[in-house]
């Protein structure tokens, strides 16, 4: 087995904060239904800082661009489910949104696509299995957060 570079171990380290964090934003978002600013901006700064650093530093400005390109436009998408729902996706879903379309496109296309439809999967089937088992109804609140990032994770472990 080839020794890791040191860009292997760096991506590795970020993937492993990136996970305490989403761990964190999990048990927060199913306890009080609310991703806190000052979590998820931070990791948004961190995520567009680290992939142009990462981009500039190994000269692989396609997947730089692909980052941030997959943040806005996973942000943006985000926004309008927002803007369009009365009680639906919050603020601070859109802001891991567009955290989360950093990390996803920076890994590709595909995997962004994945984790972004993996999200809606999961959140459905919850929501669907505490329907069958009558502990909620369409108008209950589910957090959604807790699926964005199940959702990026199983995406990213199968890319």
């Amino acid at each position: 087995m080839p020794a890791l570079s040191p860009h292997d171990v760096a991506v590795i380290v970020v993937h492993a904060a990136l996970a305490a964090v989403g761990g964190w934003l999990v048990v927060i978002d199913a306890r009080e239904h609310r991703l806190p600013n000052r979590i998820v901006l931070p990791a948004l700064g961190a995520l567009v800082t680290l992939a142009i650093v990462d981009g500039l530093a190994t000269g692989d400005t396609g997947r730089m661009l692909r980052a941030l390109t997959g943040g806005l436009a996973l942000g943006v998408f985000y926004a309008v489910m927002h803007l369009a729902s009365r009680q639906g996706l919050g603020g601070g879903d859109v802001k891991l949104a567009a955290a989360l379309g950093v990390l996803l496109a920076w890994h590709g296309w595909t995997t962004l696509l994945l984790g972004a439809a993996g999200a809606f999967l999961l959140g459905a089937l919850f929501a669907l299995m505490l329907m069958a088992l009558r502990r909620a109804d369409r108008r209950t609140r589910i957090a959604f957060g807790p699926w964005m990032i199940l959702g990026a994770a199983l995406a990213i472990t199968a890319s």
